[in-house]
């Protein structure tokens, strides 16, 4: 099976996805950011996808960089270099055999030129869509989780348990 690799468009998310375009919108810029990573992070650790996201430096000059930061892949790309056009060139690089890209843009030029490299894409609304779900499973998860722990120790197995809420249903019922 082939090597899942989700390239982000950070800024592209930042404008599309409600909460953080109201921080950009209230001059900070930098909580978005760190937001957008947040959440992505937790996104592709439960989904087990290598994420790498990508900033224009032209919101913040003379920071080109490269680093990791909760498991993901930060690029702040050079100063006269866009996202865009790192996004295609790294896209067309890394997809082969072996590992298969998805871009998440709704930049429908960006787009094209993904597809025309055999990359897949997926729009910020359709990722925000996706990510909301994972942490709607994530959520479901964790309950379940602490209720097994929970219940660890109860003496009632699973079916004495149903067995007893249907004796409480029907006495509720008879009031």
């Amino acid at each position: 099976m082939k090597k899942q690799l989700l390239i982000v468009d950070g800024y592209n998310m930042i404008g599309a996805w409600p909460e953080l375009t109201a921080l950009k919108n209230q001059d900070r810029l930098e909580e978005a950011r760190e937001a957008l990573l947040f959440r992505l992070s937790n996104f592709a650790k439960y989904q087990g996808l290598e994420t790498i996201v990508v900033f224009d430096a032209q919101f913040v000059p003379g920071i080109t960089q490269s680093y990791k930061k909760y498991q993901l892949t930060v690029v702040f790309t050079k100063e006269d270099e866009t996202a865009d056009s790192y996004i295609e060139r790294i896209a067309g690089e890394l997809n082969d055999r072996l590992t298969q890209v998805t871009v998440a843009t709704s930049d429908l030029a960006e787009q094209w030129t993904i597809f025309s490299q055999g990359a897949l894409r997926t729009s910020a609304r359709e990722l925000y869509k996706t990510l909301q779900q994972t942490e709607a499973l994530i959520t479901g998860d964790t309950e379940d989780t602490h209720f097994k722990n929970f219940r660890r120790n109860s003496p009632w197995n699973n079916e004495q348990l149903q067995k007893l809420s249907q004796k409480l249903d029907e006495l509720s019922q008879k009031k």
